[in-house]
Order: C-alpha cells, then sequence, then structure tokens
C-alpha cells in the first residue's frame, strides 16, 4: 500500500496509534505528516481533533514475497520462500526450496533467471538504491559455476589444441563472467564477447604470438612420451638405456647424457 491516507485522534500520537493499528504496521514502516495539531480548547469546549497523513514504507522483502507468491499460484506450486537482504551492500538473496524445483530451474537455468530478473524489476521501481538480487534454489548456482569452469578449461585446452578460436553457446552476463574469470590468467588463451543481449557469446582464441610457444612446450614438455615413440623412438631410447646400463653406476651423468643424445633428431 502506498497511497496516503488520513487519520484522526485526540493528540497527534492517539492519531499516530490509529493509523498503526489500521495499517497493521510499526512506526518505523511509515511516513507521516501533521495536517492539523488539534486542540483540547477551553474547559473541554470547541476542542479540535488532530489530523494526519500517513503512507505505510514500502517494504522491498514483502514486495518480493508478494510478487512470488503470485507467480507460483499461477504456476500451481506450493514454494518457500527465504530471504536475506543486506543493507549494506544493497543486495537481496532469496533461496527457494520445496517440490519439482526442476521445474524452477529450466534448461540452464533459463527460468530461474528470468525469475530473478523480473523480481529485481519489481523490487527496483521502490528503491533509490539498486538493489541486486539474486535467486537460488539447491544450490543450483554453485553447481552451475562450477560446470561452467570446467567448460571453461576444457575449451581453452581444445583451443590450444587446434589453434583455432571456440564460440560458446549464448549467456548471460554472469556466466560470461565466470568464463572469463576462469581463464584470465591463462599464458597461451583470451576471451572476449560478441554480439547482442540476449544472445552475447564467449569466445576463445589463442592469444597471437603464443602458437609456437605453445607448440614447443607441447613437443619437449615434461611428461610428454610422444617424442620417444614416433618413428620407432621409443625403442632406441630403450635400447640406448640397456647399452649404457652396465655404466650406470660409474657414470650416471655420462649415461644420461648419451640416452638423450640417443633420441635426439627423433
Amino acid at each position: 500500500m502506498s497511497d496516503w491516507r488520513e487519520f484522526t485522534g485526540k493528540t497527534v500520537d492517539d492519531a499516530l496509534t490509529n493509523a498503526l493499528v489500521e495499517l497493521e504496521t510499526t512506526s518505523d514502516k511509515v511516513e507521516y505528516e501533521v495536517l492539523e495539531e488539534g486542540s483540547s480548547g477551553i474547559l473541554g469546549l470547541f476542542s479540535k481533533a488532530a489530523v494526519i497523513r500517513v503512507k505505510k514504507l514500502d517494504d522491498i522483502r514483502e514486495t518480493a514475497v508478494e510478487f512470488l507468491n503470485d507467480v507460483f499460484k499461477a504456476m500451481e506450486m506450493n514454494v518457500d520462500i527465504e530471504i536475506e537482504y543486506n543493507e549494506v551492500e544493497n543486495q537481496m538473496n532469496i533461496e527457494l526450496s520445496g517440490d519439482e524445483m526442476g521445474m524452477l530451474i529450466g534448461k540452464r537455468g533459463v527460468t530461474l533467471d528470468s525469475l530473478q530478473y523480473l523480481v529485481s524489476l519489481v523490487i527496483n521501481k521502490k528503491t533509490e538504491e539498486y538493489v541486486k538480487v539474486k535467486i537460488d534454489t539447491e544450490n543450483y548456482r554453485q553447481r552451475r559455476k562450477e560446470t561452467l569452469e570446467n567448460l571453461a578449461r576444457n575449451l581453452a585446452h581444445k583451443v590450444k589444441r587446434i589453434h583455432k578460436s571456440v564460440i560458446l553457446e549464448p549467456m548471460n552476463p554472469y556466466e560470461r563472467r565466470v568464463i572469463h574469470s576462469t581463464l584470465q590468467n591463462d599464458k597461451y588463451v583470451e576471451t572476449h564477447s560478441e554480439g547482442e543481449e540476449p544472445y552475447r557469446k564467449v569466445v576463445i582464441s589463442l592469444k597471437p604470438g603464443f602458437e609456437k610457444e605453445y607448440d614447443k612446450k607441447k613437443k619437449y614438455g615434461y611428461g610428454n612420451k610422444s617424442r620417444y615413440r614416433n618413428n620407432g623412438g621409443y625403442k632406441k631410447y630403450n635400447n640406448s638405456y640397456r647399452k649404457n646400463y652396465n655404466r650406470y653406476d660409474e657414470n650416471k651423468d655420462v649415461v644420461l647424457d648419451e640416452t638423450k643424445n640417443a633420441t635426439d633428431g627423433e
């Protein structure tokens, strides 16, 4: 309720008390103005009542709950709603629970994101400062974040291997930030976004000038056994090792050098 209403009483305090009872609220949740101070008159004659007008302040938590309840009623769903509102950080966290939460999540969280967007629109119409809204259920947000991080790392590896950029499916701003954040410290790939909302996508590509460096690391890097297996190289390595095995205890450094020489150029 956001309209002004008038209340009367013998005094301003009485009028305010009447208003709080009628509106079923407390004094910290209303705004009021005094229209008439009121007076007791002379010997009780010609007394005048106090008149105030009162407006109930909007509670964005109540607004969010009322809106969501209307939505769930239309969907014929019973959903429990828990809200935490941090006034310092201007953030509202809404946790939903109940049966068939998969229906509220939707494919890749589309339905949950839509609910979050709509609640944000509704409550921010009644606030001076922007309030960030986050709606979650069954820890979906964290599970989705971990999935995106794994996807980012796997696709980055693919980009390094094939030397071609990879374009991801359209994502919302939060999910794009997860991809960017996951790969921001990768030495060999970079990310950027292309397109317009709601079809904006993340592109993962190899950094200019790092192709040769990555290939060199891949070819000569620690743990890469392919250089010993190609063209019979693995067999030659074993022959070299057996050839020098008897001298291993006498001169370890020489054996290692000779073993290395036996595989050079393969």
